[in-house]
């Protein structure tokens, strides 16, 4: 499959950029488990981490651009499945540290909202029916960036995983 996309695909997204300057507030627990990267981790770094998270040694990163994690090293990362699109309309998924993994959001701008919503990576794929807890900062940071109408991240986790019903089996498919 083609991943290539339509713009410079190791340039960090302007909205990637502001969130990795951006204090995540974890509340004790409460919060939301997410510590972005200032950079997309490198391609020789997201191969080695899919090896050995899959125990495949044949796989390559090329799909993924990682740009954060959660406090056990679960990552996030945008998902290059939509060929000829740019980074930001890209799906962002999560594969935890204890094998979770699941579709977080359709693109990078409902990953935003999301986090509005006091949902991280982690929090969609573990904790679904969570109450919100909206966050004023990341809100104003989506509001400057999303392209994407504000919905609730149980909405935007839904219509993410509609899309993309087979993710969570592909990879489990790729585990030796």
């Amino acid at each position: 499959m083609d991943r290539t996309t339509t713009e410079d695909d190791r340039a960090f997204p302007a909205p990637l950029a502001e969130l990795a300057r951006t204090e995540i507030d974890y509340a004790d627990g409460e919060g939301i488990d997410f510590e972005p990267y200032d950079t997309f981790e490198s391609a020789e770094e997201t191969t080695g981490w899919l090896r050995q998270w899959t125990g495949n040694p044949e796989l390559d990163g090329a799909a993924y651009r990682v740009f954060g994690q959660d406090g056990t090293g679960g990552l996030a990362a945008l998902w290059i499945v939509r060929p000829g699109r740019p980074l930001a309309e890209q799906p962002v998924v999560f594969m935890g540290s204890e094998g979770e993994v699941g579709v977080v959001a359709a693109n990078l701008s409902d990953f935003l909202w999301m986090l509005a919503d006091g949902c991280g990576p982690l929090e969609a794929v573990q904790f679904e029916g969570r109450d919100p807890r909206p966050d004023a900062t990341l809100t104003a940071l989506a509001e400057r960036h999303a392209t994407t109408p504000r919905r609730p991240a149980l909405a935007l986790l839904a219509e993410a995983r509609a899309e993309f019903p087979a993710f969570a089996e592909d990879i489990e498919a790729l585990c030796r």
